[in-house]
Parts: C-alpha cells; sequence; structure tokens
C-alpha cells in the first residue's frame, strides 16, 4: 500500500489538455470598381473690349453686335460711326467626366498556431475542484491513518 501512495499523489497532480493545430489558408481577392460621374458646370466666360469705327462718304451705315453699343454722327459730309462692345461676363455650359477608381484588396488569412484546448473534466477532476486539494490531502491522511492502526505498523 506505501508504494501505491506516490502513483495517488502523481495520478492526483496531473492535468488534461492537448495540442492541436490550426490549419493556414492564405487567399487574396483584389475588387476594383471604376465610376464614371459627368460633372454638369456652368463657366463664365468674359468677352473683351472692342472698338472698332468705319468712315463712309455713304449718308447710312450699320454696325450690329449683340453686345455693343453702337454711335453715329456726320461731320463735314463724312457718316462716323463706332461700336463699342460692353464688358460683359456670358454663361457657358461646361460638361467634364471625373474618373472615380477604387480598389478593395480582401485578404482571407489563416496562421497555423499550437492552441491549447481544455478537455471536459471526468468525474474525478470535478471531485477535486469541489472538494479541493486541501481536504483530499487531509483525507488520505485520515486513511493512512486508519491503516497503520489497524495494521498495527506503529503505536501511538
Amino acid at each position: 500500500m506505501n508504494r501505491f501512495v506516490p502513483l495517488f499523489l502523481l495520478l492526483a497532480a496531473t492535468s488534461c489538455g492537448s495540442l492541436r493545430r490550426v490549419a493556414e489558408v492564405d487567399s487574396t481577392r483584389v475588387e476594383v470598381r471604376t465610376e464614371v460621374k459627368t460633372i454638369h458646370d456652368t463657366a463664365w466666360m468674359e468677352l473683351p473690349v472692342i472698338v472698332e469705327r468705319v468712315a463712309t462718304l455713304d449718308t447710312a451705315s450699320v454696325l450690329e453686335n449683340k453686345y455693343a453699343r453702337s454711335e453715329a454722327s456726320v461731320s463735314g459730309g463724312i457718316l462716323s460711326h463706332s461700336l463699342e462692345t460692353k464688358p460683359v461676363k456670358q454663361p457657358v455650359a461646361v460638361e467634364s467626366r471625373e474618373i472615380v477608381r477604387d480598389s478593395i484588396v480582401f485578404r482571407d488569412r489563416v496562421v497555423h498556431e499550437d492552441i491549447y484546448i481544455e478537455k471536459q473534466l471526468n468525474g474525478w477532476q470535478k471531485f477535486r475542484l469541489r472538494m479541493g486539494d486541501v481536504s483530499l490531502i487531509l483525507i488520505a491522511i485520515a486513511i493512512l491513518y486508519l491503516l497503520f492502526n489497524k495494521l498495527n505498523l506503529f503505536k501511538l
């Protein structure tokens, strides 16, 4: 019986668990999105100031411009006509294209790692957790005391 006591103590001190490897998988996927946006905008074009003059021997002269002011005068039998444009800002429709490229990288990666996974506790291990190591030692000492008293191996 004395030979089995260290064996019982050794079994009581063992733990449970195992090592498992996790598989490694590495995959990369790139998703590219191209988006074309048409932007409608208004630009303002400024017309330059233009001065134009004509002298003629005729009695009538016509100078015409959408953005101009005209003055005519007769002096010494000569008709003088002047056309001056006004500085006006003219709106012009402008259409521009904007290309937006966006890429997203999806990377799934699993690395091999050693992970310690605990096993489920058996009945003996659950009992040890409930009772505690100290109470087990006290019970073992009491049993040994009773056995030795019964066998009369030592006298107290």
